[in-house]
């Protein structure tokens, strides 16, 4: 969750057991990653560091892979985050094309109470961040609200009143609510208490299952349009497959068989990362086997009705991997969002908007690297070094508002396909005729010569306009460069190309659906395991569940962040996932006083 106050944040830094733990947890995520990746072939990760041949890019653009959604490129926003609606910070997020904002954040949700706007166990909320003021703050972006309803502390009621309260009392419209956070992370699976708050006896799939259609039901009498989402976790991920004692069945297998006739969306939480920056920037390729299976579970148990049931991705970021803030998590961002809508997510939310560190910043491939989970800087300090003023956009901010250059809303994704996995391509058909095209160059040292190949589309002939984001940018650069045949990358770049159709050509007819795979695509075979980035703060297992269960090979993990207070040294910890932002005593509010 979001730091509020970096200012005090250094001079309240604790040198003891919290933040050694911190360190080592991070460090058993980062071997467990490893583990998973090294199964994945070696071969096919691998980026070069030597100059390599052209690589052939390939546009099919007569066929479309669905259209770019409405409010797709999202991001997570906290109560605990007090300049999450100032002039500067809506701006930045207006201008980064952020079309939905959830709240209000993370593993808070299952604690968090709207109509008194507080947090079970006294957790940091700041004033200003009220759902009201939220709302607020998500009009002026032009954001679409995603709000996570109190399954761990609340009930049935409470969400009914807060959707009577959002969409009859005040008329904002909050059409998508998820009903809890990381529910799987209660205990349930041996790890302790888990991560996530569940105040329930019975902290079982069946129980959220049963649970669930009782919010649902309570919700959609007060309001009948609302799209109701169920908590699942990650294809691959822990605890996918895992069956405790007494259960018959997983928590997918168990959740969806009992409740899928009441919900209309699934959510899930992508954390891949990678021991490397080359392993972080190839996870991209995963995601459909990820979609795949949640498509196939959804067909198993809604029958009918599968079809509506959407896919959000309501966390993910880079945590886990070397880069956090520097050039490869920037260059993840967009190949991130794009495999997902690709792949037909309607909702992916970046984790986070300010978040903070208690780590000391490192160096990743030349790059000062801050170590933290926001889009922009929160201005903490760590090891005797800070990051850069609030609100500086982090390379991600950068990678994300990338997408801009790419596509809009309603364009049509189209088919597009690279010779090598050191570039990855994404292309959009645009409403006016045009198609553009974004390649990333994933070598940090290395130019990559492209060539460009077209189906169902002639573009016009002469350097092409660019929009590109390289290694140290601070904003993002237009220029003529190159043709629509060949380009040279930069090393660790985006470059977007807006080609628009040779004279006297149609560009190309409305461009026909790919094909629909007939099976389940298996996910990667990894060995090894990985765990969520709450898990790796709260002491649940990383990776491996306790022995009396067993999992499945995973290929990307889930993720949340825990508010925690802690007696240690009277410090509220905020804790976003493998970070920890430790707030100082100079709040009363701090205490509840």
């Amino acid at each position: 969750m979001s730091p509020d106050d970096p200012t005090t944040a250094a001079q309240h830094q604790p040198r003891g057991r919290a933040h050694r733990r911190s360190r080592t947890r991070r460090r058993i995520l980062a071997g467990a990653v490893a583990a998973l990746l090294a199964g994945a072939g070696a071969g096919a990760l691998a980026l070069s560091a030597s100059a390599a041949p052209t690589v052939g890019i390939s546009v099919d653009a007569g066929t479309s892979l669905g259209t770019v959604p409405s409010s797709g490129v999202g991001l997570n926003t906290g109560v605990g985050d007090e300049n999450m609606g100032t002039a500067k910070v809506t701006s930045l997020m207006k201008a980064a094309g952020v079309r939905q904002l959830r709240f209000p954040g993370g593993s808070g949700a299952d604690g968090y109470h709207w109509k008194t706007h507080t947090m079970n166990g006294g957790g940091w909320i700041a004033s200003n961040t009220d759902f009201d003021h939220f709302m607020a703050t998500a009009k002026t972006v032009g954001a679409q609200p995603i709000v996570t309803a109190n399954y761990g502390s609340g009930t049935p009621q409470e969400a009914a009143d807060w959707v009577k309260y959002a969409n009859v009392d005040k008329g904002y419209g909050v059409k998508y609510w998820e009903i809890g956070n990381e529910v799987y992370g209660n205990g349930h699976y041996g790890n302790g208490k888990g991560w996530e708050t569940d105040n329930h006896a019975d902290k079982s799939p069946t129980a959220y299952a049963r649970n669930l259609i009782a919010y649902a039901k309570a919700m959609k009498a007060v309001d009948p349009t609302v799209k109701i989402g169920a908590v699942l976790t990650t294809p691959g991920g822990w605890p996918d497959a895992v069956k405790a004692p007494g259960d018959s069945a997983d928590w997918n297998h168990t959740v969806l068989s009992i409740a899928a006739s009441s919900i209309d969306f699934v959510i899930v939480h992508w954390y891949p990362g990678g021991t490397t920056t080359a392993d972080l920037l190839n996870t991209p390729s995963r995601i459909a086997g990820a979609t795949s299976s949640l498509r196939s579970l959804i067909a198993t148990y809604a029958g009918p009705h599968a079809a509506s049931v959407q896919i959000a991705v309501t966390e993910t970021d880079a945590v886990g991997s070397p880069a956090l803030t520097s050039q490869a998590a920037a260059l993840y961002a967009p190949d991130n969002y794009m495999s997902w809508f690709e792949h037909g997510a309607t909702d992916v939310d970046w984790w986070n908007l300010h978040n903070g560190t208690d780590q000391a910043p490192t160096t990743v491939d030349g790059q000062t690297d801050y170590q933290d989970g926001g889009m922009l800087s929160a201005g903490t300090c760590a090891g005797g070094k800070c990051e850069p003023p609030r609100d500086t956009p982090f390379p991600t901010y950068w990678g994300i508002r990338s997408l801009t250059a790419l596509a809009q809303p309603g364009d049509t994704m189209v088919k597009s396909s690279s010779g090598n996995p050191s570039v990855a391509v994404h292309a959009v058909r645009t409403s006016n005729g045009g198609l553009n095209v974004m390649l990333i160059n994933k070598s940090p040292q290395n130019t990559a010569q492209v060539s460009l190949s077209y189906t169902g589309f002639t573009p016009t002939a002469g350097a092409v306009t660019t929009v590109s984001y390289a290694k140290a940018g601070t904003a993002l650069t237009t220029a003529k460069r190159g043709t629509a045949l060949a380009q040279t990358l930069p090393p660790y770049s985006i470059t977007t190309l807006q080609l628009k159709p040779a004279s006297g050509t149609a560009g190309a007819d409305k461009p026909s659906p790919a094909p629909t795979p007939t099976a389940a695509t298996p996910l990667v075979s990894a060995s090894g395991t990985t765990g969520t980035r709450a898990q790796a703060e709260s002491g649940a297992p990383v990776g491996r569940p306790t022995p009396s269960s067993t999992s499945g090979s995973l290929a990307s993990t889930g993720m949340s962040n825990t508010v925690t207070y802690s007696a240690l040294g009277g410090l509220l910890a905020i804790a976003a996932g493998g970070v920890l932002v430790l707030r100082g005593r100079r709040r009363r509010a701090l205490h509840g006083k």
